[in-house]
């Protein structure tokens, strides 16, 4: 029998009864080359079947009756998941009150992030790379859970695997752009060689999560950069000039 897909678990939601959820990265696939070797993007280049083998994996591993994924934009976009679908909606976060559903992120750096409010029954996962949080995706899970009875002071939310803030240089156009929106984020830079600077992008979700009223918040520190073996990065095959990169995954969902 084939062993789960290894994966990391939030301390902040692993005692929370109903749910089951994990952070899973580039181990115990079928992929190959580049894609070593769980990579579930159903975005980039691999052989569809062994993406759809690595994802398979995932549902067993998670015991669910489906794994849905978001053809994600970058957008501020959630969708209230009722059943399962074959085509992949456009957007960049799920909430929903169903049992069995795996809500599926994919990232290659981007910020995963996942919710959950036990005592309304409702859960949530969202995509948060800089384009999403600055625009908002995390405040739109929030909101999406609230509508549906949640209560953002009892939602507890984990931020997963992603480019941490020693491997993330950016420049000064792209610190104004958050300086302006958001000027308390000016903690979150620091200063890097010449104009450049290194920034904070789990910081941010974090300081983006308490504005919104959230208490229990827990980052789990580990960089999709720097951590090869582990996890798939988009910044390091940019770095290497490789033509494409695999995707990791954060998945929920309510047990059945």
């Amino acid at each position: 029998m084939t062993p789960p897909p290894p994966h990391v678990e939030a301390p902040n939601l692993s005692p929370l009864p109903g749910i089951r959820h994990g952070f899973f990265g580039r181990q115990g696939g079928v992929s190959t080359g580049i894609y070593t070797s769980l990579n579930v993007g159903i975005g980039s280049d691999d052989a569809p079947e062994n993406i759809a083998a690595n994802r398979e994996r995932l549902r067993v591993a998670m015991q669910a009756d489906a794994l849905l994924s978001c053809y994600q934009i970058h957008s501020a976009d959630v969708v209230h998941v009722t059943e399962a679908w074959d085509a992949r909606p456009k957007a960049d976060a799920m909430v929903t009150t169903e049992k069995g559903m795996g809500l599926c992120i994919l990232t290659a750096d981007c910020t995963p992030v996942l919710f959950a409010d036990i005592e309304a029954g409702i859960i949530g996962a969202a995509h948060a790379g800089w384009k999403g949080a600055i625009g908002g995706v995390l405040d739109a899970t929030v909101s999406a859970m609230t509508d549906l009875g949640a209560k953002a002071d009892r939602i507890t939310a984990a931020i997963g695997p992603t480019i941490q803030q020693a491997s993330y240089e950016v420049g000064p156009e792209f610190r104004e752009t958050f300086l302006a929106q958001s000027p308390e984020s000016a903690a979150l830079f620091t200063q890097g060689s010449s104009d450049r600077y290194h920034f904070d992008l789990p910081g941010y979700c974090h300081q983006r999560l308490k504005k919104l009223g959230l208490q229990d918040i827990h980052n789990t520190g580990l960089d999709t950069c720097a951590l090869e073996d582990s996890y798939f990065s988009n910044r390091r095959r940019n770095h290497r000039r490789e033509p494409d990169y695999g995707r990791n995954a954060s998945v929920i969902l309510l047990e059945v």
